[in-house]
């Protein structure tokens, strides 16, 4: 067996040069978290069999584009059923004036009457028996119409009433078909898909998971200490591992500060491991690809 020769002087250099790589790995932080994104839960608002739904989790969608569409065929055929009831409804409005016309005919010949009578009575032709007569016969001809009017005016309005409920019912369907179309109401990325096409849904069943990553948000916790150092719209540097031993850095901006303290998760670490309460602060960042929700991140102030 070969002797191995000691040589102090490289054991020094090995243990300088082990020395001087960790200290270059050591990274200085101020409070530290994860991102996460401001999720948005996407409902039904209508009931039926799903017929078209085009998303996949990881589709960027728009805003105000339609994805798919709910079966609305039942709503559909109440609302021409509701439709037909109001041309019914119409149809069956008295024509006044046509309704008067006989009355009005009738109080036109006892005037022309008594204008004949009126004539003939200067003549000594006529008796005023008969004037008395052909006015008593204008008033109650004047009192028929006046009450015909009425009566045919409460028939119209309880038309015009029950026609103004039917149309109100009608507008609540084609909004409930409106609501059949299922229009994504946010620019964001699919983060979860719930349904499918051909499955039964309801008011209120989520159907997909959205949030936009354009922006990204930095949940970080500080202590109590630190509190002074920070404020609304201050800008930090953001530090997240590129992957290849080193740190990557951009810019963030501090949009909320807690105001309460919470125990310190335990997935956090602190500039002060020794503290109990923290608060937490969220950085706003700009994503360009690289932060994903659930990645560890890393701030120092300015």
């Amino acid at each position: 067996m070969k002797n191995i020769n000691f040589n102090p002087g490289l054991v020094i250099i090995l243990l300088l040069s082990m020395f001087i790589c960790s200290c270059g790995s050591n990274h200085n932080f101020d409070a530290s978290g994860s991102f996460e994104a401001e999720e948005s839960v996407i409902s039904s608002q209508a009931q039926g069999i799903i017929l078209r739904f085009d998303v996949e989790e990881g589709n960027v969608l728009e805003s105000g584009i339609t994805i798919g569409y709910i079966d609305s065929l039942q709503l559909s055929l109440k609302k021409e059923q509701l439709l037909a009831q109001i041309e019914v409804l119409r149809s069956k409005k008295p024509n006044i004036p046509t309704q008067l016309a006989s009355l009005q005919q009738q109080l036109y010949s006892a005037e022309y009457e008594k204008i004949r009578i009126t004539n003939l009575i200067q003549g000594d032709a006529a008796t005023s028996k008969q004037l008395d007569d052909i006015n008593s016969q204008i008033e109650v001809l004047k009192k028929q119409i006046e009450a015909q009017k009425s009566s045919l005016r409460i028939s119209t309005m309880g038309i015009d009433k029950e026609v103004q409920s039917l149309f109100i019912q009608s507008k609540q369907l084609e909004d409930q078909i409106y609501k059949c179309r299922i229009i994504n109401p946010i620019n964001g990325t699919v983060l979860t898909k719930y349904a499918r096409v051909n499955e039964m849904t309801s008011i209120g069943k989520p159907l997909y998971k959205i949030a936009d990553l354009s922006n990204i948000i930095l949940r970080v916790y500080i202590t109590g200490n630190q509190l002074s150092q920070v404020k609304l719209d201050q800008k930090v540097t953001v530090h997240t591992d590129d992957g290849k031993g080193g740190f990557k850095t951009t810019e963030g901006t501090i949009i909320w500060i807690s105001d309460k303290a919470e125990f310190t998760p335990k997935t956090i670490q602190t500039k002060d491991e020794r503290a109990n309460l923290v608060y937490a602060l969220k950085i706003k960042v700009k994503n360009d690809g690289t932060y994903k929700i659930g990645m560890y991140g890393e701030i120092t102030f300015d």
